[in-house]
């Protein structure tokens, strides 16, 4: 009789763990899904089933990777600027400088400013276009690399069904830049 019940009870131990086990899988597979940016889903999060947002994930993090490496590459060839090379800054940036480069990523908007040291321009006018269009500065960041400044501004959509005009928040830095 003993016997009887210490199996029933190391079933419902297994079933136990089972069941934990699952819900812990639930729990993580939610967190992954809300890790990944709401514009990279066809559909709404809710609508589509677990597998799906499984090979979001996945596909997700493929688009990343593939990002950093492209970022690795022009990190490199930036670098390459610090040994003087004139004929690299012209493939680079064209004949001047600054540049800039507007990234829309759905519900926020980076900016990459690269400029030389000797033109001056502040941060705070590229932060005032982008909060006067509709967006929220996350984050600020530059480096210097040799005689270049590489501004990184990050910017959320303050109101995500208004948005923001990225065609002129573009033109109003191209005023700005040059």
């Amino acid at each position: 009789m003993k016997t009887s019940s210490s199996s029933e009870k190391s079933k419902l131990d297994r079933k136990m763990v089972e069941k934990n086990r699952r819900m812990q899988m639930k729990s993580l597979c939610l967190k992954l899904s809300s890790l990944i940016p709401a514009n990279h889903f066809r559909a709404t999060r809710d609508i589509i089933s677990q597998q799906d947002q499984l090979d979001y994930a996945a596909s997700y993090i493929t688009q990343l990777k593939e990002n950093i490496e492209k970022l690795k590459i022009r990190k490199e060839q930036a670098m390459g600027l610090e040994n003087g090379s004139n004929t690299m800054d012209t493939m680079m940036f064209g004949s001047r400088l600054p540049v800039f480069d507007l990234r829309d990523l759905g519900s926020s908007i980076e900016v990459i400013v690269i400029s030389g040291l000797q033109k001056s321009f502040m941060v705070y006018e590229i932060i005032s276009i982008l909060e006067e269009e509709g967006a929220e500065v996350v984050s600020a960041s530059y480096s210097t690399v040799g005689d270049k400044l590489f501004h990184t501004i990050h910017a959320q959509v303050k109101i995500s069904r208004v948005g923001v005009e990225t065609t002129r928040v573009c033109q109003r830095l191209q005023e700005l830049i040059n």
